[in-house]
């Protein structure tokens, strides 16, 4: 079994009494890579500590995540452009970055503006996005319309409706669907969402870990080593042998984060 967590706040500090075991764990259960995204200048210390710890399998995004924003935004983006500008920069996405007007409607315009320029870093940089979007499908939709075919990366953590994957995937063709834990709960309607309207083709996986682990550790704290419960419940979903689902999202991952290294691991050449 092999595997990319493409969404993991590993450095956050839920993880400080046992990161090393965490990871250990993520790498038994068959992780090949560990994708950590930025969520503020604060956090960038420890994520790139991390990364440097486990230089083979730990790399960081940078971004500003739209629940993060200080009363000025600016200085911060400045700061994080010009660490961007290095050409020996180590990080593989913009990220966290986009819309939450669930927690903070409030500040929706400068969320918006905040995204744009990030977006704007994404094609200069020529890196993907992974873009957190909560109860603002129609105000991201709008945001990265105008440079949809420009754009790559993820959707991350996606819960939507068929309606709403079926235009993003649409509208966004270099984008792919973030899929974790939310697709093991009971109630889930995400399962009947895939079945009907995402191709394998247009998936990745992700745990967003610490948070919404998948059953049965559901009010748990969360970790990349649970990735293969999410696998379980593709199979079932998508009705091809395992193996066959673990390939498409090695290559699913590695058409978004084109900086990861690619290493002939299979006879398969998947790296």
């Amino acid at each position: 079994m092999t595997f990319i967590d493409t969404h993991t706040h590993l450095y956050m500090e839920e993880f400080d009494v046992d990161r090393t075991a965490v990871v250990e764990r993520a790498l038994a259960a068959g992780a090949r890579f560990l994708l950590l995204p930025n969520i503020d200048e604060a956090s960038l210390a420890p994520m790139l500590a991390l990364c440097k710890a486990y230089p083979v399998s730990c790399f960081p995004m940078i971004g500003l995540h739209p629940t993060q924003l200080p009363d000025d935004p600016n200085p911060v983006l400045q700061r994080m452009e010009q660490l961007l500008a290095d050409a020996h920069h180590p990080f593989v996405a913009i990220g966290e970055v986009g819309i939450d007007l669930y927690w903070d409607a409030q500040r929706r315009e400068e969320q918006i503006e905040v995204l744009r320029r990030q977006a704007a870093w994404a094609i200069r940089y020529d890196l993907p996005l992974m873009i957190h979007c909560r109860s603002a499908h129609c105000e991201l939709v709008d945001t990265l319309l105008p440079w949809a075919t420009q754009l790559i990366g993820v959707f991350h953590c996606f819960g939507g409706t068929a309606e709403e994957a079926s235009e993003l995937l649409t509208r966004f063709p270099g984008f792919k669907l973030g899929i974790g834990g939310v697709l093991t709960f009971k109630k889930s309607t995400l399962p009947a969402v895939l079945h009907s309207t995402v191709p394998l083709s247009r998936i990745v996986v992700e745990t967003d870990s610490p948070y919404l682990a998948p059953t049965p550790h559901r009010g748990q704290r969360n970790e990349s080593a649970y990735v293969p419960l999410i696998l379980d419940k593709l199979v079932s979903i998508y009705e091809q042998r395992r193996e066959e689902i673990e390939e498409q999202l090695l290559r699913n991952t590695l058409e978004i984060f084109k900086r990861l290294p690619r290493e002939k691991k299979t006879s398969r050449n998947i790296w």
